[in-house]
């Protein structure tokens, strides 16, 4: 793949596909974190001369116009941010669009209005495609949230423009993510948690065979306990998975460890009564893993030069059952300090992190859910297979 780096931006017509997926509350932006993450591709773009032509979308308007999911206020924080004069349009494509395109300067970003009113967006429409792509001469990425997905705005128009590339944060995504599949440093420790362990077993069958420890922790430890025949109260199971799970442990030997004891409470409330225990007794509910299980874990993390984390181990939401969480991230955090390579992916990861102030504790965070799990499933993400082979320019 190319680099930005690569490119002669001067007077480019440059088509950005960013991930401004941000939470509104009331018409505001309520979480700017994804807006920031793409500013040094923004600034770099513009720094270098180009025309730039700023696509996402956001929430999920199922095809149709809907004024509040509309990018207008993005528009209106992202000239705030870069201190320069975003222009909002309207439409993604047509008239308007072309229009706002050909007028265009150097330095100047416009910010097209949400792909996702047009159900031809999620559906790869070759002809949607290529109205998006339009006139643009070079096309980047920087939406690594959204990798996993042939959309037009992702894979489409890289039919119809030759000079593409990844932008500054996909192409970090790539590298850390990258390192832990291909070429972790040893010993090499994967931490999982979460709610559902099916959104995670692609991940352990690729990842158990080239770790040295994987941890299971959260709601997936539940299916598993099960799978042994432990009893788990009314904690989250998922009983289509048992086989699975149970062929995963044979697999596992001493490289996977589970939970040895669990915080359990009989209700989801700050007001909730917790006990520790070892196995879960009915009428309660799994909500965090134990002292001892935490005093365990961070004995892995300690010894451990590099380390993955995916899912947290507690509901971190309710902050009676924060405790897992927040001594796993702070057990990371001093890992990273003493020399290890820290890499957070998932979105619920990241909000945890986010809420305990620890966002300089890790050596990476993933943007991306869905796509990190894709992508440390092994499977080959559509949107950075669409960047191959870019031609220079």
């Amino acid at each position: 793949m190319l680099s930005l780096r690569d490119i002669d931006f001067k007077g480019k017509k440059v088509l950005l596909r960013v991930d401004f997926n941000v939470p509104l509350k009331e018409r505001q932006i309520a979480d700017d974190t994804r807006i920031q993450a793409s500013l040094d591709t923004i600034n770099y773009i513009l720094g270098k001369g180009g025309r730039l032509i700023v696509i996402s979308h956001l929430g999920r308007p199922k095809g149709k116009k809907v004024k509040e999911m509309s990018l207008a206020p993005v528009a209106r924080w992202l000239s705030s941010l870069i201190l320069k004069p975003v222009k909002f349009i309207s439409d993604c494509i047509g008239p308007e669009v072309e229009d706002a395109i050909a007028g265009l300067k150097e330095c100047e970003p416009i910010l097209l209005e949400n792909l996702r009113f047009y159900k031809e967006e999620e559906e790869n429409d070759l002809e949607f495609s290529r109205k998006l792509a339009g006139s643009s001469d070079v096309y980047v990425n920087d939406a690594f949230a959204t990798a996993h997905r042939a959309h037009a705005s992702t894979e489409g128009v890289t039919n119809f423009i030759k000079i593409k590339a990844p932008g500054f944060l996909m192409e970090k995504e790539i590298e850390w993510l990258s390192k832990v599949c291909e070429s972790p440093s040893h010993p090499f420790l994967v931490i999982l948690g979460g709610a559902k362990v099916s959104t995670k077993i692609d991940v352990i069958e690729n990842l158990l065979p080239k770790c040295d420890k994987l941890l299971v922790s959260g709601g997936i430890s539940y299916t598993f306990f099960r799978s042994q025949g432990k009893r788990v109260g009314s904690s989250i199971v998922e009983e289509d998975k048992l086989g699975v799970v149970k062929k995963i442990l044979d697999m596992g030997g001493d490289t996977l460890l589970l939970p040895s004891d669990a915080v359990v409470a009989n209700k989801f409330t700050e007001d909730a009564e917790i006990r520790v225990v070892e196995e879960i007794p009915d009428g309660w509910m799994g909500v965090d893993i134990g002292p001892s299980t935490i005093e365990r874990y961070k004995g892995e993390i300690e010894s451990a030069k590099t380390i993955l984390w995916n899912g947290p181990p507690g509901v971190f939401e309710i902050d009676k059952f924060l405790n897992g969480t927040k001594e796993i991230a702070h057990a990371l955090k001093n890992a990273k300090e003493k020399g290890a390579v820290v890499i957070a992916g998932g979105g619920d990861t990241a909000s945890a992190i986010n809420k305990l102030g620890l966002k300089d504790g890790f050596t990476h965070i993933s943007t991306g859910g869905g796509a990190s799990l894709e992508f440390l499933a092994g499977k080959k993400l559509p949107g950075i297979v669409a960047l191959m082979s870019g031609e220079t320019g």
